[in-house]
């Protein structure tokens, strides 16, 4: 049987080192950001290698969705996908995710807000990611009755071997000691925004321990770390 996981993030969230734990995995094929090309075509933003980005990506959501939910390149029993919660714009189809097991993965906004606003000044709550993680979090919990798995960024840095382990048991996969470290270095399944943000995942092998001082950010954005402190404890609370 398939295991199909979409991990839905946010910006700004060790999402890229789990996509290179899950890759590691010799059982285990991924995708990075797939509805990234439609977001930049709708949204219009000028995001760093828009034009490159648009060229080497599908942009259409529908088919982009068909390849989520069909057949495996090269069979790989666990289909891992890299979301981003804010690519999934609102006029969207999302039945098609009904058809994958989701899980959730949420960062302290206060750590989150101040990382984003290094590269992207004066962020929005929608450009956090949250409240479209609250709202996809909802569905799948109304539409199956059952809570979708929750992990928090810093209990993955803080002890990678038990919470990639409840992940696993959640979904029904055996722990992979794999999953602990990878070679470092770009990959080809990364997409074609990894040369303007990647390069800390890239020069790491490992999930690092988890930075607890204090986090400062501008006084103009602490009304968004509240707001965004409302969206990550409904997840939190539910975290693994």
């Amino acid at each position: 049987m398939t295991v199909r996981l979409a991990m839905w993030s946010g910006p700004r969230n060790i999402s890229t080192a789990m996509m290179r734990s899950w890759e590691n995995r010799s059982d285990t094929f991924v995708v990075d950001e797939p509805f990234y090309s439609h977001y930049l075509l709708k949204t219009g933003l000028a995001h760093p290698g828009r034009e490159l980005i648009l060229e080497a990506h599908d942009s259409d959501p529908d088919r982009v969705a068909s390849g989520l939910v069909g057949p495996v390149p090269g069979g790989a029993p666990i289909f891992y996908q890299k979301h981003m919660a804010h690519h999934m714009l609102p006029d969207m189809d999302r039945s098609w995710i009904a058809s994958v097991t989701n899980a959730f993965l949420i960062r302290d906004p206060r750590s989150m807000v101040a990382s984003l606003h290094a590269r992207t000044p004066n962020p929005t709550l929608q450009d956090t990611g949250l409240p479209q993680q609250r709202a996809l979090f909802d569905r799948v919990h109304a539409e199956t009755g059952h809570v979708p798995p929750v992990l928090d960024a810093h209990d993955v840095l803080s002890d990678p071997r038990t919470t990639l382990g409840r992940l696993c048991d959640s979904i029904g996969v055996g722990f992979d000691e794999s999953m602990l470290a990878w070679p470092p270095g770009p990959r080809d399944s990364d997409g074609a925004w990894s040369t303007w943000w990647y390069d800390s995942v890239n020069a790491s092998s490992c999930f690092s321990p988890p930075r607890d001082t204090e986090v400062d950010v501008p006084a103009s954005l602490e009304p968004l770390v509240a707001r965004c402190l409302e969206e990550y404890e409904h997840l939190h609370r539910h975290r693994l």
